[in-house]
């Protein structure tokens, strides 16, 4: 049965509200180690909730939500991100009591916080006096230029910093129309990386966590692989709005494949009985080489066809 272990509750708070203050601070003003960052954040909420309850477990999301308001210098679109993930956390913590499957848990927590977003978003809107499209449009082509002059402070050629600046307005066009796509499939990768590095935490502490089953052996819903094959037929499509659909569709579906890849990597590895240290930097090669990723999305797919880890329907049981 879920239950929480109350211990020292102020000394938890204060805890609590300075991890999570310490990873928003890296994820603000360290931009590229801050984006890995950023993915952490709904871990301490996670963890807290969970430890101290729902109503005590709030106070550290809100201080902090309010600490981010003050540092930012007021309500945006990046602190409405930040906000997500905060949210993101409590709602997995609240999930993962009810003892749900692990697609329906990240499921429900993702639509859920994606829908309070797009809520927010709205009263952000019309706070700003500002259209949707207006906002996002405004957001990307800001964090593009931004982009930019972090390249160029890199080192990266002058001929490339010329060929990306050359195609600023065709990469902002593209990117704001995939906008939902990317919010989908960073929620999903968010939830399910806080998921997995949630479990060593709980079982220590000896808090509730779900029987998701053994995550090495988890398969995609074999239905999935029609999703695929129509957005591909969209994007053969001439009209424009029927590619954007299928080309969103897409993104949202690989990303799905892609934890079934991850899987079939992960089973390899035990299996091959690889060392830690060994399995953390093929792990970050992925991470950083996007052939390999795109190879472990391939992986992911064509496994319904192929059966990479010669899985029978009654291996799949609950990891004890």
């Amino acid at each position: 049965m879920p239950r929480t272990i109350q211990g020292d509750i102020p000394k938890d708070i204060v805890s609590g509200i300075a991890v999570t203050g310490l990873i928003f601070a890296v994820s603000v003003y360290m931009p590229i180690i801050g984006f890995f960052c950023a993915l952490f954040i709904p871990l301490p909420t996670l963890f807290y909730r969970s430890k101290l309850g729902r109503t005590t477990g709030a106070i550290i999301p809100i201080i902090t939500i309010i600490t981010m308001v003050a540092v930012l210098g007021g309500i945006s679109i990046d602190t409405l991100f930040f906000v997500e993930l905060l949210l993101l956390g409590f709602v997995l913590s609240e999930l993962i009591e009810l003892d749900l499957s692990i697609e329906k848990t990240i499921l429900y927590a993702c639509g859920s916080v994606i829908l309070i977003g797009i809520v927010g978003l709205l009263f952000y809107s019309n706070m700003s006096d500002k259209g949707i499209y207006a906002l996002v449009a405004e957001y990307v082509s800001i964090n593009l230029k931004l982009t930019l002059e972090l390249y160029e402070n890199m080192g990266v050629s002058q001929e490339s910093i010329h060929m990306i600046s050359n195609s600023l307005e065709n990469i902002e066009y593209v990117l704001i129309r995939i906008i939902p796509a990317l919010i989908v499939a960073a929620f999903f990768f968010v939830s399910w990386t806080n998921l997995l590095l949630a479990k060593p935490i709980f079982k220590s502490r000896e808090l509730f966590y779900p029987s998701f089953g053994s995550l090495k052996l988890w398969k995609a819903p074999e239905f999935l692989v029609w999703g695929i094959i129509g957005c591909g037929l969209l994007l053969l499509l001439p009209d424009k709005t029927f590619k954007i659909f299928g080309l969103n569709g897409l993104l949202i579906l690989i990303t799905i494949y892609f934890f079934q890849g991850i899987a079939i990597v992960s089973f390899y590895f035990e299996k091959k009985r690889f060392p830690r240290g060994l399995r953390f930097f093929l792990y970050s090669l992925i991470a950083l080489q996007q052939a390999i990723l795109l190879v472990i999305i391939g992986l992911g797919f064509f496994d319904m066809w192929l059966n990479f880890r010669k899985l029978e329907p009654n291996l799949d049981k609950p990891e004890k």
